[in-house]
């Protein structure tokens, strides 16, 4: 079978100036029990293949599940903290297809009677078209949260997408099969107009945000803890009846979420421009394109098949228990990111750089690794946010941890390292090198701080330009700068350029 090709696309500017976009995102965000959903295996990624199965996940006869108490206890305060109507009772359904990484041939799952339902979540977005700084609220009205099972994954051998189509073999691990899932479902999402691409990026976020606040998940979107699906429409007018929508499936990115809902407005945009339809469809997204491909048409009636799960009483929460867990929740992000704001000392301005760029955790993470905030927020929003975007990942993706670029930021603090030198740090860090202090030892990056060398190479430096000399000791110690310029040109940037200046001075009697 051949793979579908991307299809052309129109201009952005022009697509919005034609259509009106309706969002709809479901967010799946695997929670971080220690323990399955409806079985005793662990949950620790990163096992080997298949090493963490039983029976019950296996999906063996004679098999019977056992709800996850504290599955249950997160998914309630996911949906108190959306604002959402929790269940007095509710109930599982097996949720039947057939495909390799689902070892009973169903999903155990909820269908019509969900534990959450009708919640919301605000969002701020920068507009960039008026004054600097300028923030929009949206609300992202919320469905439904409701509770199942993750799904095992397939490993596609050969060929060239990583996709089934073209490959030579497939593997299966079931080691995440059966790990609890809450899935997160909005209602459309209308009125973003332009800004339906940040507005999408900007939800995920804040629910991300929102999850690692809850301490319900480590929503680490590369590991697959934290999954969108996203859905869009177009319509010429607000006015109109929604649109046909598509599904992008599993988007794993923060970036991603943005440019797979701007891509499938060009899309939807051409095709609807050139006088053909959009098919109703679930489609792949291509990182390293940036485009989404055809995969399976969602026209014909649904595929599933829901019943009644047999093997698991309904679920009935105490209301008393609820308003416990009610009582008992931490501060909203919002009020969070205030309190961090005062901490730090930080500005709206570099609060608000901070929330665009995903960094105030790991600016957070890093002052509680010992750095100071400006510090940490100096390397997180200029050497490492300038590495993000030259591999076009997202800052939490990069192979460097909070922890590390504390360690960089102390060397330079001790004066073990200039700005110059830790940059060098971290692009060993990130290379794979090891931590920080490797790295300098590994590529000899340490300061040059030994007044006897320093000398040496200031005294070489005022012989090898006798005028530039002459003007200092003649008074006009700006000229020094050249000197210290050819004494760090010298040492490779090693020295420290302070003291350089110091020596250029005394050695010129301008101490």
């Amino acid at each position: 079978m051949s793979v579908s090709t991307p299809e052309e696309l129109m201009d952005y500017e022009q697509a919005v100036a034609s259509f009106d976009p309706v969002l709809g995102l479901e967010v799946h965000v695997e929670l971080g029990t220690v323990s399955k959903m409806f079985c005793g295996c662990d949950t620790t990624f990163g096992a080997a293949p298949n090493s963490q199965v039983c029976p019950t996940c296996l999906g063996l006869p004679g098999s019977l599940p056992v709800l996850n108490a504290t599955a249950v206890e997160s998914i309630v305060r996911v949906g108190l903290a959306l604002g959402c109507d929790i269940a007095s009772w509710c109930r599982f359904a097996r949720k039947n297809y057939f495909y390799p990484d689902m070892p009973k041939n169903f999903q155990t799952s909820q269908y019509d009677e969900p534990i959450c339902t009708d919640g919301h979540l605000d969002v701020e977005v920068d507009t960039h078209d008026g004054p600097p700084g300028s923030r929009r609220t949206f609300r992202v009205e919320i469905e439904r949260v409701h509770m199942e099972e993750d799904t095992g994954k397939s490993l596609h051998v050969g060929g060239a997408t990583g996709r089934i189509h073209g490959a030579d073999y497939s593997l299966v691990d079931y080691n995440r099969a059966g790990i609890p899932l809450i899935e997160i479902v909005t209602k459309p999402v209308e009125g973003t107009g332009a800004l339906a691409p940040r507005v999408a990026r900007a939800y995920v976020t804040a629910l991300r945000e929102l999850m690692r606040t809850l301490g319900v998940s480590d929503v680490r979107m590369e590991q697959g803890s934290l999954r969108c699906d996203v859905n869009l429409s177009l319509r010429r007018s607000p006015s109109d009846p929604l649109g046909t929508r598509s599904e992008t499936k599993n988007v794993n990115s923060l970036r991603s979420v943005e440019r797979a809902v701007r891509h499938e407005f060009g899309r939807q945009a051409a095709r609807l421009t050139a006088g053909d339809r959009v098919v109703q469809e679930t489609r792949h997204w291509h990182e390293d394109t940036g485009t989404t491909t055809s995969g399976r048409s969602k026209e014909q009636a649904e595929d599933y098949r829901y019943f009644p799960e047999p093997d698991l009483v309904p679920v009935a929460p105490d209301p008393a228990w609820v308003e416990e867990l009610r009582a008992g929740l931490p501060a909203s992000p919002a009020v969070r990111r205030g309190e961090l704001q005062a901490a730090w000392g930080a500005s709206e301005q570099e609060m608000t750089a901070l929330v665009n760029a995903g960094a105030v955790d790991l600016v957070e993470s890093t002052v509680a690794a010992g750095a100071p905030a400006d510090a940490a927020r100096k390397w997180w929003l200029g050497e490492l946010a300038r590495h993000a975007n030259e591999r076009s990942v997202d800052l939490a993706e990069l192979p460097i941890t909070p922890a590390q670029v504390a360690q960089v930021v102390a060397l330079v603090e001790s004066g073990a390292l200039n700005d110059k030198l830790a940059r060098q740090v971290i692009e060993g860090v990130l290379a794979g090198e090891g931590d920080p202090d490797a790295v300098v030892t590994g590529r000899g990056l340490a300061v040059v701080s030994d007044d006897s060398a320093l000398l040496e190479a200031v005294d070489a430096a005022l012989a090898a330009d006798p005028d530039v000399a002459e003007k200092i000791r003649g008074g006009k110690v700006a000229a020094a700068g050249a000197v210290v310029g050819a004494v760090m040109k010298a040492t490779r940037g090693q020295a420290d350029a302070g003291r350089v200046r110091e020596l250029v001075l005394q050695r010129c009697g301008q101490a």
